[in-house]
């Protein structure tokens, strides 16, 4: 179902909109900058180390740390890790893959509706 198909009925003044509107729910468990940037970058490049997410993400380590944290609570990433050479990997879960479609979603509205450049074409087209 989706929200085309019937208007969920309006949230009263008794209930919390994030218990009855599913967008609220996406929105609480993905929709902070440093969490839609981290799992924008699994995304796009796939399993990372700690280092190279921070490079990715420009996130600080204090930061990095604790929303990485924070999206293996919500069985958004994983954590993987190697004892030879010693290193910690992380990467998207089957959930967290399952957002593929709302970030290219979100990249097609902000290149219509913001002042974001779209990356350079196919210069043989």
């Amino acid at each position: 179902m989706n929200c085309n198909d019937t208007l969920p009925p309006k949230p009263g003044v008794e209930q919390d909109v994030f218990e009855v509107c599913p967008v609220a729910r996406a929105f609480e468990i993905t929709g902070s900058k440093w969490r839609l940037t981290i799992l924008r970058c699994l995304h796009l490049w796939g399993e990372q180390q700690f280092s190279e997410l921070q490079e990715t993400s420009t996130a600080d380590s204090a930061t990095l740390s604790r929303v990485l944290g924070d999206l293996e609570e919500r069985n958004l990433v994983d954590r993987r890790l190697e004892d030879r050479p010693i290193a910690t990997y992380y990467s998207l879960t089957e959930r967290g893959e399952a957002l593929a479609d709302v970030f290219d979603a979100f990249e097609e509205w902000a290149f219509d509706w913001t002042a974001a450049e779209e990356p350079p074409g196919d210069p043989a087209k």
